[in-house]
């Protein structure tokens, strides 16, 4: 009906000319035009019409006294809402529209994580992706939402070329601190591969909400194609004319700037109490044991000083901020659920730009839309050689039809036929370098029937062969195809990947983590389910900071454990389950 009316609608305004005035029917038309000086006498069909139209009136008012006495319960207007709502999924449009949504009305503010100060089609996907997802399974704590809007506010007020930008700028050109400052930064430089840029921004963005600063982000190559502006009206990205900018690739342990060098050289104790107007912090995996007293809180109130803090790091360094005592309740109260972290962090400032969000939702409503069941498959393989390899391919089907996410074939029938209008379809999303092992998947329900009579569809975005970092296509299909896994009702990814970390950081997804295949062989068993959903921090440091001693850190608070596919790396957890 709804489409009905509005093909009419659409046709009257076509019949009408530039002046509101009917245009005149066209000499082939069956209509005819009464003559209007013309006296219509009485007529017997006219008479009936005005029979019937009064029986009608008589009817409809007689049906609103009866509502008026007895007006239907609570049940009925809910199921009417219920079928007034259907949900038929987003629309397919142009790149720019992308998908307007017609269902089920959704919380586009996701519970009040974002600000409604945007303009809708700045950044489609800001509002737009909840109409592809399940509702938030957790709930942001109020107090995080209300730092979140402070933080906006804070943006605003110290965002590049503002004057207090400008002011605390020329504290920074002069290279020392003129006392306490109203607007103090931390500048991330962009480093490594894509899934550890997202990673360690979203750890970044949460040490300045913690220190009371402001993150400016250096775009490389690519940031600002890949994401929209997270915060409203003032941008988050560096200005060109940034005076470190053409020392971000240089910036290393051995630079004057560095403050694990400036702590080795007791530097900072011949400042006789001058507080540099900038800091280096060198957070990368090959950091050494005084870079990593960043985590120490005697450190902390040092650098909390410094105006400027300059951070290149390639980890999500996260749980090792939750080990610092003093951010310990502002952390309880940003997060009562700590495994929700990098989720929240994540929907709040990742949101792919208006191009790359045509790429997700073009493919989703292509090959995925449909299916009673999506699962994503994230491979990563490290073995050196030309795959794809058969003891990956093992373990993929291993894990994935021991935990009942892919239905077994029938190698003994051809065709099952199952209970009509029972049939079920799986959608299978795989992502890897290589299209070997969909492929070989897809050969594999192609050609035998699923036990379950299922239907098993497989499908892979891209196969680019080697990873390429500093390509923006690359980049572009890398960003869509992590959007894509989290948007999967359940996921199994690899391990040490942080692309995967991502997808089930965005999704709010507990995956099935593959193991890391030793000497060419599948793992028995071959994965195991994630604690949490948090990524791992692959590199944290093992010191004692009050003892002065080195210590096991995944064992020191409940929520802070090991992580599953690397044994030295450390995860937030909620709380940990004997697994």
């Amino acid at each position: 009906m709804i489409s009905y009316d509005m093909k009419r609608f659409k046709k009257n305004q076509d019949d009408e000319n530039g002046n509101g005035v009917a245009r005149p029917p066209n000499s082939d038309s069956h209509i005819v035009v009464r003559d209007p000086d013309r006296k219509s006498g009485s007529n017997p069909m006219r008479l009936m019409g005005i029979v019937v139209v009064s029986l009608m009136i008589i009817s409809v008012l007689f049906s609103v006294s009866v509502v008026l006495k007895d007006p239907p319960s609570d049940k009925v207007w809910i199921a009417a809402a219920e079928a007034r709502f259907v949900d038929v999924g987003p629309k397919k449009g142009s790149e720019d529209d992308a998908v307007q949504s017609t269902g089920v009305p959704k919380d586009k503010l996701l519970r009040g994580l974002l600000s409604a100060r945007f303009n809708d089609r700045s950044c489609i996907s800001r509002y737009q992706s909840a109409e592809y997802r399940k509702e938030l399974s957790h709930k942001p704590s109020s107090y995080l939402t209300s730092r979140l809007r402070r933080y906006e506010a804070l943006h605003k007020k110290c965002g590049p070329y503002t004057e207090l930008y400008n002011k605390t700028l020329e504290q920074l050109k002069s290279g020392h601190s003129a006392g306490s400052s109203e607007c103090n930064y931390v500048v991330w430089i962009s480093y490594s591969g894509l899934g550890n840029r997202i990673l360690t921004l979203g750890s970044s963005f949460l040490y300045a909400l913690l220190t009371n600063r402001v993150l400016l982000v250096d775009p490389g190559v690519d940031v600002a194609d890949l994401f929209c502006e997270p915060f409203p009206e003032v941008s988050w990205f560096l200005p060109p004319d940034f005076p470190l900018k053409n020392h971000f690739n240089s910036f290393n342990q051995e630079s004057p700037q560095c403050y694990g060098k400036m702590v080795k050289n007791n530097t900072i104790a011949n400042l006789n109490g001058l507080i540099p107007s900038s800091v280096y912090l060198h957070l990368a995996h090959d950091y050494g044991d005084h870079d990593k007293l960043f985590f120490c809180d005697e450190d902390q109130s040092f650098l909390q000083k410094v105006p400027w803090l300059i951070v290149k790091t390639d980890n999500y360094f996260i749980p090792s901020i939750f080990l610092i005592p003093s951010f310990e309740q502002e952390l309880s109260n940003l997060f009562p659920n700590r495994d929700t972290v990098f989720h929240f962090l994540g929907r709040y400032l990742f949101h792919p730009t208006n191009q790359v969000w045509g790429l997700i939702t073009r493919y989703y409503e292509a090959y995925l839309a449909s299916a009673d069941e999506r699962i994503g498959i994230q491979i990563r393989v490290f073995d050196v050689g030309t795959g794809p390899f058969q003891h990956v391919l093992d373990q993929i089907l291993a894990c994935t039809i021991k935990e009942n996410l892919l239905p077994e074939i029938n190698r003994e029938q051809h065709i099952i036929s199952p209970s009509r209008g029972t049939q079920k379809s799986k959608a299978v999303l795989m992502t890897s370098l290589s299209s070997g092992y969909s492929e070989k998947i897809r050969d594999i329900y192609w050609e035998h029937p699923t036990v379950t009579g299922e239907v098993v569809g497989i499908f892979q975005p891209s196969h680019e062969e080697y990873q390429q970092t500093e390509k923006l296509v690359h980049n572009r299909k890398a960003w869509a195809e992590m959007y894509l896994l989290s948007l999967t009702d359940m996921l199994v990814t690899s391990s040490w990947s942080t692309f995967g970390y991502v997808a089930q950081g965005l999704g709010g997804l507990k995956p099935w983590i593959l193991y890391k295949p030793e000497n060419g062989t599948a793992p028995d068993p071959p994965c195991r389910r994630a604690m949490s959903m948090e990524p791992c921090f692959h590199a944290p440091p093992f010191y004692d900071c009050k003892a002065k001693v080195g210590v096991d850190t995944g064992k020191i608070v409940p929520h802070v454990r090991h992580c599953e596919d690397m044994s030295w790396g450390l995860k937030l957890v909620d709380r940990y389950d004997e697994l």
